[in-house]
């Protein structure tokens, strides 16, 4: 039985019964067939809008264009806004029927589109519907008229003989899928969204790349969702939330909506996140939106895997990084094959990764705006690392992204590839700028990665780190990572392995650097009695543990004991290693350099000679220890009153740092400090100041402003212009170096006491002895508590508080 669209009645057949329908439907040419006035649909979320002002005008300049078919193509992540955005275009841009009500907010002089039509484009059946949708609305007779295909084709053609129409493509997953509306229109504009930012250029499109809000947008969009029906927000912890988020605003309405919802502050929200991300990334409010963080992440994350599996891979590595400037040299350890450890097997293991197919895997990101790529650089949204680095443990449909399995796996293989790209010296300066590169994505590894899952990798991995950041005065951050390597040495390899042993030596010295000589004695003594009986006490570690105790008691101005552990340490290094033996050269200082801080300038210099005369024999006259050796020679000289002479030979071995070194290596800037304090020392102010002037600029330059040779540079700077009755420069320089050394080495580090009597002094020469005795009395007592009763450092102070008190009583 046929059926016609106009001229015959149209037949219809229900079961046995037959009957006819007479109505004559009369289908006009496309061409005959204006817009109705008015003529638009556009999703709710136009109104939901904050922001985004010169996006909009950038949208609008490229739709201004003069071709006769313009296509603007926005692109972006998932849940970035791009449909909200053009949404609020068209919205502001739609020729109104007969009021002002459609087209309020545009600038003046926009351009006003007519019919303005969304379709949703993810799909080529969706964009078949939505042309058919257009068909009907231009002419609803054609309901009954038409099959969908014929209405799709019908709406085609009234496209391409009218213009001053917008046409929103929404979602595009494929360009492909809306190549047949582009061929075939010759006049109007095309507003296409797509997560995909690659390949419109086959299309003439004007791509426009969507960010994330700015804080005080997304702050704004946070407060009015949560606010609806009047509910008032409590601030606290509104900005942090924003932040968590990463500024997305699809994760923003998700919250908002659910914070309304159950009357939660943004604070108890963020705690919820914290302890059930996986679920809070899925859960939504009654009513709203369907689509959630989780939801877009996984439909997108499934059409990139689709092809490219290593896309997958790559985006759960990158996700334990610091979200910007991940170096793209970092993921060249892919390409090239590594050995898996013996500890554990699986850490970090993976096939290897062909070069073509790994940039074919980030472009792919890219294309689909999960990542940015830069040159050298990789960024990544925070919120996309937070889904990517977080196991799908909800019952039911689960994520078979974020699988536990696969996110352990990339956590290993991240840590590898850290642990690839550092420089294996930490004190060589040329590897200090890829050290700090590194540094964040090491620091971001850390903070992520719970502590139950870090590897014998990882502990290798956070004790270079600490190292580094020991060298670099960054102390508290240094011991926090030595602690880690410690425990996961321990718990891995047991109290006994050499490698624990090392990570408990490394952590007595960063503690011992901190000042903390409370914790660092009993845990060197503790060290050195495991090394004796687990590798025996002529082992090279065991050598090196003792002289670590002997240089901690130093510190801590037990002398005696410090010297005899010293002799002890040289004697045995001589009869197990030589007594050429670098180790053995090394104790040789070391003993003369104690019997130098215990006044014995009659061992100490002959000692410091022999050194001298042992490492140019040895190593070399260009050696960085030959150059250490001359260098403490002259201080000792200098201590003896031999002026001439340490002058000398500091100005000598200044010469050769900055020949062999460079002018800006840590041991050049100190052997200038050291020629500047020994002008000082001969009364020459004149020369002294000018070279401390240079190298506390070149310190802060090359070291950074908390850097401790920057610190001991402007104390030393101070210093010489409270000699030189420069008090008036002395005083804020001695101010700005304490406040700096409590705050980077903590209130009861010794270099910290130093700078406090040196300012109380400063205080006594300007006569303002009231403040003088009173710090004086804080620093007495402070070193007492921290150093001892004894110590040298403490004596100086009692000294010079009573000379104080004794100026006071005489006025």
């Amino acid at each position: 039985m046929e059926a016609t669209a106009s001229g015959d009645g149209r037949v219809y057949q229900a079961a046995r019964d037959q009957y006819i329908d007479e109505r004559t439907i009369q289908v006009r040419p496309a061409s005959e067939v204006p817009a109705p006035p008015g003529l638009l649909n556009l999703p709710a979320h136009a109104d939901l809008f904050v922001g985004r002002e010169s996006e909009l005008t950038d949208l609008d300049a490229a739709l201004r264009a003069s071709e006769q078919v313009v296509v603007a193509a926005v692109s972006g992540l998932g849940g970035v806004g791009k449909s909200t955005l053009a949404a609020r275009y068209a919205l502001t841009h739609a020729r109104p029927e007969s009021s002002d009500e459609v087209g309020r907010g545009a600038p003046p002089g926009a351009i006003k589109f007519h019919p303005v039509w969304w379709i949703t484009a993810d799909t080529q059946e969706a964009v078949q519907a939505g042309l058919a949708g257009m068909a009907t609305a231009l002419q609803p007779e054609l309901t009954e008229a038409l099959p969908l295909e014929a209405l799709a084709e019908w709406a085609l053609t009234w496209l391409g003989c009218h213009s001053g129409w917008l046409l929103v493509l929404d979602n595009v997953t494929d360009p492909a899928h809306i190549v047949p509306l582009l061929e075939r229109t010759r006049a109007g504009r095309f507003l296409v969204t797509s997560r995909l930012g690659q390949g419109w250029h086959r299309h003439n499109a004007r791509v426009l790349r969507l960010d994330v809000l700015t804080p005080d947008q997304a702050l704004e969009l946070l407060t009015r969702i949560a606010t609806t029906n009047g509910w008032e927000i409590d601030p606290d912890g509104a900005d942090e939330l924003v932040a968590e988020l990463g500024f997305l605003p699809l994760a923003i309405e998700q919250a908002g909506a659910f914070i309304n919802q159950n009357q939660l502050p943004p604070r108890a929200y963020l705690e919820l996140l914290a302890a059930s991300p996986a679920m809070m990334y899925d859960l939504l409010a009654e009513g709203g939106d369907t689509r959630t963080i989780a939801r877009i992440w996984r439909i997108t994350v499934d059409r990139l895997t689709a092809d490219t599996p290593l896309a997958g891979d790559l985006l759960r590595v990158l996700a334990w990084y610091a979200p910007e400037a991940i170096p793209r040299s970092l993921l060249d350890g892919l390409t090239r094959p590594h050995e898996a450890e013996n500890a554990d097997a699986t850490a970090g293991a993976g096939e290897i990764v062909e070069a073509p197919l790994l940039q074919a895997a980030l472009g792919k990101l890219a294309a689909y705006n999960m990542i940015t790529l830069t040159p050298g650089t990789i960024t990544v949204h925070r919120l996309v690392q937070a889904l990517a680095r977080t196991p799908d443990d909800r019952p039911g449909d689960r994520d078979p992204h974020r699988s536990p399995e696969a996110i352990i796996t990339a956590l290993h293989t991240a840590t590898r590839l850290l642990d690839q790209a550092r420089p294996a010296d930490v004190e060589d300066p040329s590897g200090w700028p890829r050290w700090r590169q590194l540094l964040p994505h090491i620091d971001a590894l850390a903070d992520h990665a719970p502590l139950d899952t870090d590897s014998t990798r990882t502990s290798l991995l956070l004790d270079r780190t600490a190292t580094f950041l020991q060298n670099q005065g960054v102390l508290t951050r240094a011991i926090a990572y030595f602690e880690r390597a410690l425990t996961t040495d321990r718990r891995l390899r047991g109290d006994d392995h050499f490698e624990t042993l090392a990570s408990r030596n490394n952590l007595a010295y960063a503690y011992r650097d901190a000042g903390d000589l409370t914790r660092a004695i009993p845990l060197h003594e503790q060290t050195l009695t495991d090394y004796e009986r687990v590798l025996g006490h002529d082992h090279p570690d065991t050598l090196t543990a003792r002289n670590n105790l002997a240089n901690a008691y130093q510190d801590m101005g037990d002398l005696e004991r410090a010297i005899q552990l010293h002799e002890q340490t040289l004697a045995d290094r001589e009869r197990v290693l030589g007594h050429d033996h670098p180790d053995s050269l090394s104790s040789r200082n070391n003993l003369a350099y104690a019997y130098r801080d215990a006044g014995d300038l009659t061992r100490a210099i002959p000692l410091h000679e022999q050194t001298l005369a042992d490492r140019e024999r040895v190593l070399g006259h260009d050696h960085p220890d030959t150059l250490t050796a001359r260098n403490n020679l002259a201080s000792a000289y200098q201590d003896a009153g031999d002026l001439e002479r340490a002058i000398q030979l500091h100005v000598e071995t200044l010469a050769d740092r900055e020949r062999i070194l460079g002018a800006h290596h840590p041991d050049t800037l100190a052997s200038r400090n050291n020629l500047a304090y020994a002008y000082q020392d001969a009364g020459d102010l004149e020369r002294a100041i000018p070279p401390y002037q240079q190298t506390l600029a070149d310190c802060e330059r090359v070291l950074g402003t908390d850097h401790p040779y920057t610190l001991s540079s402007r104390n030393n700077l101070a210093n010489a212009y409270q000699k030189a009755g420069h008090l008036g420069r002395a005083i804020p320089l001695y101010e700005q170096t304490l406040a700096d050394r409590e705050r980077v080495l903590g209130h009861d580090h010794p270099d910290t006491l130093t700078v406090r009597n040196n300012l109380a002094s400063a205080y006594q020469d300007a006569g303002d002895l009231e403040r003088a005795i009173q710090m004086y009395e804080q620093t007495l007592a402070d070193c007492e508590r921290v150093l001892s009763k004894d110590h040298p450092m403490t004596e100086i102070v009692r000294a010079n508080l009573e000379s104080a008190t004794q100026q006071q009583g005489g006025q």
